[in-house]
């Protein structure tokens, strides 16, 4: 047989595909789907009665654009990795405002302890955060893994874990709208410790969320 024969024989019954569009994109999409439903669970749960006052603080501005900002890095993050042949080198874009924003809760910490001594970084219990960085990154989960699972699962344990810690970033990012929370302690271990572990909890379930006999799936039922 010719190589042209051969070559139409194997690809006659393949289905035409669409090209992904580009991670940038996709990541405006999802910012488009997730930031409505964001300011609607804000609203739905009445926003915090000082937040006028803390649109005026500069630390609370930072910290919470550090936190909207590692969403979104890590969002464009887990796009790129579906894409083979991708640069790897992408995957580490969170970490500079995860860098920021620790380093933030950091400073918060370490002014709370020269102003109060060890009573200001007193620890207590704040039960109310780590259900309410699911209510609220809820959606954004859904949406983004829904949209991963168009990808290739090259990676599926770092994409969905990147995935995790976009939704959960943006979780934050709401819930600080309406929980009036803002010891830095408190923030940087039960707000953000509930971030990362939810990405942490994402990674370790990646490959039965993300596998190819669910992305080929997926593409049947789409097809169909």
């Amino acid at each position: 047989m010719k190589t042209a024969r051969l070559i139409e024989e194997l690809v006659g019954g393949l289905d035409a595909t669409r090209r992904l569009p580009p991670p940038w994109l996709r990541t405006a999409i999802w910012l488009s789907l997730s930031l409505p439903f964001l300011a609607l669970v804000v609203l739905v749960v009445s926003p915090r009665g000082d937040l006028a006052a803390k649109l005026a603080d500069a630390r609370f501005l930072i910290e919470q654009g550090a936190a909207l900002l590692t969403g979104v890095a890590a969002a464009y993050a887990a796009f790129v990795s579906t894409i083979p042949g991708a640069n790897r080198k992408v995957l580490l874009l969170p970490a500079l405002p995860l860098a920021i924003w620790l380093g933030t809760l950091g400073k918060g910490c370490l002014d709370s302890w020269v102003r109060s001594g060890p009573e200001g970084l007193s620890l207590q219990p704040d039960w109310f955060c780590f259900p309410a960085i699911l209510l609220v990154g809820s959606l954004p989960a859904i949406a983004i893994v829904t949209m991963l699972r168009r990808g290739a699962p090259l990676m599926p344990c770092t994409t969905v874990a990147l995935g995790g810690l976009a939704a959960a970033g943006l979780g934050d990012f709401g819930l600080r709208m309406f929980h009036a929370q803002d010891a830095s302690i408190m923030v940087l271990v039960w707000q953000v410790g509930s971030v990362l572990a939810l990405a942490a909890l994402a990674g370790c379930v990646g490959r039965r969320l993300f596998n190819w006999n669910s992305v080929a799936g997926s593409k049947r039922r789409n097809a169909g």
